[in-house]
C-alpha cells in the first residue's frame, strides 16, 4: 500500500524545493492537500510521480513541478481573488484556495466539474467555488480577477481573458510550441497582456484554446 503522505514530502523534496520553490505558503498547500483524492482511483498510485496525470481525454492534472511553478510566478496573496481555468478534479482550486482570498474554478466537463465540487466541500475550501461552462470563455460574471491560472497549455488566448484580468493583474499558462512549450506570466497593462517567458513546459491544449488555421487557396 502507497504511504501517501510520505509521497507528499518526497514530491516536496525532489519535485518543487529543487525548482526553486521555496515559499511556505506554497509548501506549505503542497504538504497539506492530498493529491491522491484528486485523479482516477486506479491512477492514485502514480499521483505524485513527476509527470502529468491524464485525467480524461486530452486533459491531465499538472505535474507537481509545473503546477509549483506557476503558482510561484503568480505570487497569490491573501487578498486575491483567483480564476483557475480547466480545473479538473479540484485539487489546484484546493491548493490556491489555502493561499488567496477566493476561487473560481472553472470546469467544462460535467462529470469533472461535480467530482471538484464534492472535492472542495470534503476538503474544507470554503471560499471556492465550481462554475461548468467553456474554458475558453473565462468566467466574466464573477471578474475581474487579480490572478488567472489555465491547467493546460494554450495555442492562442482567447480575449476574454485580458477583459476579465484586473489592471496589473498576473496571469499564466503554458503556451504549446510544436512538440515544446512554455510556461509563461503574463500582466494586464493597458495596451493587453504583456508577457515573459518564465520556464519550458509542455501539456495537452486545452478545447477552445487551439490557434486559428490559415485557410489555404
Amino acid at each position: 500500500m502507497t504511504d501517501f503522505a510520505a509521497a507528499r514530502e518526497a514530491m516536496v523534496d525532489r519535485q518543487v524545493r529543487p525548482s526553486d520553490v521555496t515559499r511556505y505558503p506554497i509548501i506549505e498547500a503542497l504538504l497539506r492537500v492530498p493529491r491522491e483524492d484528486f485523479v482516477p482511483q486506479a491512477l492514485r498510485p502514480v499521483a505524485y510521480l513527476g509527470e502529468h496525470v491524464p485525467l480524461g481525454p486530452g486533459r491531465v492534472l499538472l505535474d507537481p513541478r509545473v503546477f509549483a511553478k506557476m503558482l510561484d510566478a503568480l505570487d497569490l496573496g491573501p487578498d486575491d481573488l483567483v480564476l483557475d481555468v480547466g480545473c479538473g478534479l479540484g485539487y489546484s482550486t484546493v491548493v490556491i484556495a489555502r493561499l488567496a482570498e477566493a476561487v473560481i474554478a472553472l470546469e467544462e466537463d460535467a462529470a469533472m466539474a461535480a467530482e471538484a465540487e464534492a472535492q472542495l466541500t470534503s476538503h474544507g475550501a470554503d471560499n471556492a467555488v465550481v462554475e461548468q461552462g467553456p474554458l475558453a470563455a473565462g468566467i466574466a460574471r464573477h471578474g475581474p480577477f487579480d490572478a488567472i491560472i489555465i491547467e493546460g497549455a494554450v495555442e492562442a488566448l482567447p480575449d476574454a481573458f485580458a477583459e476579465q484580468l484586473k489592471p496589473g493583474g498576473r496571469i499564466v499558462a503554458i503556451f504549446a510550441d510544436g512538440a515544446g512549450g512554455q510556461a509563461r506570466l503574463g500582466l494586464r497593462t493597458a495596451q493587453g497582456i504583456a508577457w515573459r517567458r518564465i520556464f519550458d513546459a509542455t501539456a495537452p491544449v486545452l478545447s477552445g484554446f487551439q490557434a486559428m488555421k490559415a485557410f489555404e487557396f
